[in-house]
């Protein structure tokens, strides 16, 4: 009885034995599988980010360059303003000591 008894589990254990094995490798291999899509998603991911981090920095670089150009810009406007603006303080007082001769040669 000893003998059967080995014997009978060894019929029933090694083909459920077997089988679970095999849906073992079986998942080991889906596992592979996903890491290697995860490793290559990863991968993909990466390039993109860079990739758009890199156009990004170059889109800012672009608007402070037009930044710095529209302030260069107005600065200068401003100091010609500047300029401009005792000179048309002159001529308005030149404008009305004209006025006065006028009246007075009147």
């Amino acid at each position: 009885m000893v003998e059967k008894i080995p014997l009978w589990i060894e019929r029933i254990l090694l083909p459920k034995l077997s089988e679970i094995i095999g849906e073992i490798k079986a998942i080991n291999a889906r596992i592979d599988s996903l890491e290697k899509r995860v490793d290559s998603l990863e991968k993909t991911f990466n390039e993109r980010f860079i990739s758009l981090r890199n156009e990004m920095l170059t889109r800012f670089d672009a608007v402070d360059k037009k930044i710095e150009s529209l302030r260069s810009e107005v600065f200068t406007k401003f100091d010609s303003l500047e300029e401009r603006i005792p000179m048309m303080e002159k001529l308005k007082e030149l404008e009305i000591r004209i006025a006065r001769l006028e009246k007075e040669k009147q």
